[in-house]
């Protein structure tokens, strides 16, 4: 039997439960778009344009990055004008002007890469000359020609190098202005021109074997200037820098085959020596492997050559240090001889 009470409460349960507002029935798929809106200003397709045309770019283009970064800022501009003209979007407004501002440090890095370098007047033709042919940025080239490197002048007479006296673990030179000529003993071997080493040969010989003293006398026959690096900074330069340093290897080799070349040719001109850079050198077909050994030996003359001799194929020539001053003439690496390897030998 049900109180009066209870009574109340089952008659008003039907009206809290009309009362109570009704959850709507979740879709199975709620993502889904029931109403596309229409299509978005011009601006917001621009943006999207310039992006895909930033990404079209070919990586081989050199300014490629230069290109991209600009393309980039342009649809970031774009979009930043679409949220806020048209959209009203303040999310969509703030991401683009961080990527603007990205965008626009990369760019600024870029263009202060590509800043010209300004290379003094007396170091340019050395680069262009040397240099440059080899892919050696100018900003790599000042750095090695701004920290460790003087330009010292010698009149002429003046002595770079005397035989017996002068270190060679001192420096290293390029010789910029006039001409120096290279005696042993009072014999005249050489002559130095402008755009080449004053020192390779003795440079690279005493690489392994230091304190050793020059074995010729280097003289100016003019006025000359010289490009000269402390040799244990450079060294540690060069250790730093994998690609300088193959490239001073090159150029030290070229000079010294130049060298060679000249020193087996008397008869040559002064005229025809400046030219020899530009065409083909009869040592070429000499390793330098063999070269090397060759000026670097201080072993008998006879033992260098029955080494090569060994080594080579018969008919063929190489230049091999046979002279009575050797070893010690032959680490100066201005002495060198034409000696056919087919022929006899002692």
């Amino acid at each position: 039997m049900s109180t009066p009470d209870s009574t109340f409460f089952l008659t008003m349960l039907p009206t809290l439960t009309s009362s109570t507002p009704e959850v709507p029935a979740v879709e199975a798929n709620a993502t889904s778009c029931q109403q596309w809106e229409l299509v978005h200003h011009m601006l917001f397709h621009l943006g999207n344009l310039s992006l895909l045309l930033g990404l079209l770019i070919p990586t081989t283009l050199g300014l490629h990055m230069i290109l991209l970064r600009l393309l980039l800022m342009t649809g970031c501009s774009l979009f930043i004008a679409w949220a806020t003209l048209y959209r009203c979007n303040l999310d969509v407004m703030v991401w683009n002007v961080v990527f603007l501002v990205v965008n626009f440090m990369h760019l600024f890095f870029l263009l202060y890469k590509r800043r010209p370098i300004k290379i003094d007047r007396e170091l340019r033709t050395v680069y262009k000359r040397m240099f440059e042919p080899l892919h050696v940025q100018e900003a790599l080239f000042q750095r090695l020609t701004g920290q460790f490197c003087t330009i010292q002048t010698l009149k002429k007479g003046q002595a770079y190098a005397a035989e017996d006296k002068t270190s060679v673990d001192e420096r290293l030179s390029i010789l910029l202005k006039g001409k120096m000529k290279v005696s042993y003993r009072g014999h005249f071997l050489h002559n130095i021109y402008t755009n080449s080493f004053i020192d390779s040969p003795e440079f690279r010989s005493t690489e392994m074997h230091r304190g050793e003293k020059f074995q010729v006398t280097i003289v100016a026959e003019e006025n000359c200037k010289f490009l000269c690096w402390s040799r244990e900074r450079l060294t540690y330069f060069l250790e730093s820098d994998t690609f300088l340093n193959e490239v001073f290897k090159y150029l030290i080799g070229k000079d010294i085959t130049n060298k060679l070349y000249t020193l087996n040719d008397p008869t040559l001109s002064d005229k025809a020596v400046k030219k020899m850079d530009r065409q083909p050198s009869l040592c070429s077909q000499l390793s330098m492997m063999q070269m090397r050994n060759s000026m670097a030996s201080t072993s008998d003359t006879d033992d260098v050559l029955n080494q090569i001799l060994r080594g080579g194929s018969a008919g063929s020539s190489l230049p091999i240090c046979t002279l009575t001053h050797a070893p010690t003439c032959c680490r100066t690496n201005h002495c060198l001889l034409w000696i056919p390897v087919g022929s006899s030998a002692a």
